[in-house]
C-alpha cells in the first residue's frame, strides 16, 4: 500500500482554506455580536454557506481520493482531479463573498459564473473520481 502523498497535499490546501474560512465566519459574529444563526445579516449567512458548504463536500472527496491514490487510480489523475476540486472549492468561496454570487445580482456576473464553474466541477470531480475507482475496482 503507498502513502496517499496527493490526497495528503490536497487535504493540506483544503483544511487550510476550511480555516480562513471559519475564521471569518468567528470575526463577523464577533464584530457584528451575533452569537448565534444569522441574525437576520445576508452578509453573515454568505460567509456560513461558504464555509459549510465546502465542510460539507472537501471531507468525503478527501477520503475518496485518498482510496483512490491507494488503489487503483493513476496518480497522476488522482492529482488532476484533486486540482480540479481545490479550484472549483476556490472559485465557488469567491462567488459566495459577494451578493451577486450568492443571490444572483444584476451586475456581478463573473460571480454567478464562479459559482456555476464552483459547484459543476465539484459534482464532475465527485463522478470523475468514484467513476475511476469503481473501473479499477472492476
Amino acid at each position: 500500500m503507498t502513502i496517499p502523498i496527493i490526497a495528503a497535499v490536497a487535504g493540506a490546501v483544503l483544511i487550510i482554506l476550511q480555516a480562513i474560512l471559519m475564521l471569518l465566519v468567528g470575526m463577523h459574529r464577533i464584530r457584528n455580536r451575533i452569537n448565534l444563526g444569522t441574525g437576520d445579516d445576508p452578509a453573515l449567512e454568505r460567509k456560513i454557506r461558504r464555509h459549510g458548504n465546502l465542510a460539507e463536500n472537501a471531507a468525503l472527496f478527501i477520503v475518496v481520493l485518498a482510496l483512490a491514490e491507494m488503489t487503483v487510480v493513476p496518480n497522476d489523475i488522482v492529482a488532476i482531479i484533486a486540482l480540479i476540486f481545490i479550484a472549483s472549492r476556490i472559485l465557488h468561496a469567491i462567488a459566495l463573498s459577494t451578493v451577486a454570487g450568492s443571490h444572483g445580482a444584476e451586475k456581478g456576473k463573473i460571480f454567478q459564473a464562479f459559482r456555476a464553474i464552483g459547484a459543476f466541477a465539484t459534482f464532475a470531480s465527485f463522478i470523475a473520481l468514484g467513476g475511476y475507482l469503481l473501473a479499477g475496482i472492476f
